[in-house]
């Protein structure tokens, strides 16, 4: 059986745009990668995203804020940043095959739950796209 590509998602504090993306992933696409979540800064899972995971369905058991030393032994295929901070101050930590700039507003400037649900909508529906793209490069080669 072939090794499935690693996948991390990160942020700043990975509380929430992060932890977001890793639910997602983990839910939908746990078939085709191995899928984690670290923040350059981590501080603590935000409950407001908790609850908006839990909110559309998904699992948020085993969530945590994680720093990237915790991820170092791990070779990355996909790094996907959600912010333009970490991006920034991890442009050089990140070794990875791959590495996407995906800059989302982080829904804790808004406060409101709503701003929660956008940014995982938004979030799904941009996998959505990325899985598609692997895929398709999946079978051409």
């Amino acid at each position: 059986m072939l090794k499935k590509p690693t996948l991390v998602f990160i942020c700043t504090e990975n509380s929430a745009r992060s932890l977001m993306a890793e639910a997602i992933a983990k839910s939908q696409y746990a078939d085709r990668f191995d899928v984690y979540s670290a923040g350059n800064q981590p501080t603590y899972p935000d409950i407001r995203a908790l609850d908006a995971i839990q909110r559309h369905g998904l699992s948020n058991e085993g969530l945590t804020s994680k720093s990237l030393g915790e991820l170092a032994g791990i070779e990355f295929d996909y790094v996907i940043v959600l912010c333009s901070k970490a991006r920034q101050e991890c442009q050089n930590q990140l070794k990875a095959k791959n590495v996407l700039a995906w800059d989302f507003p982080d829904p804790k400037e808004n406060g409101k739950a709503k701003a929660y649900d956008i940014t995982l909508n938004e979030l799904s529906e941009r996998l959505k796209m990325f899985v598609l793209l692997y895929d398709k490069s999946q079978r051409i080669q």
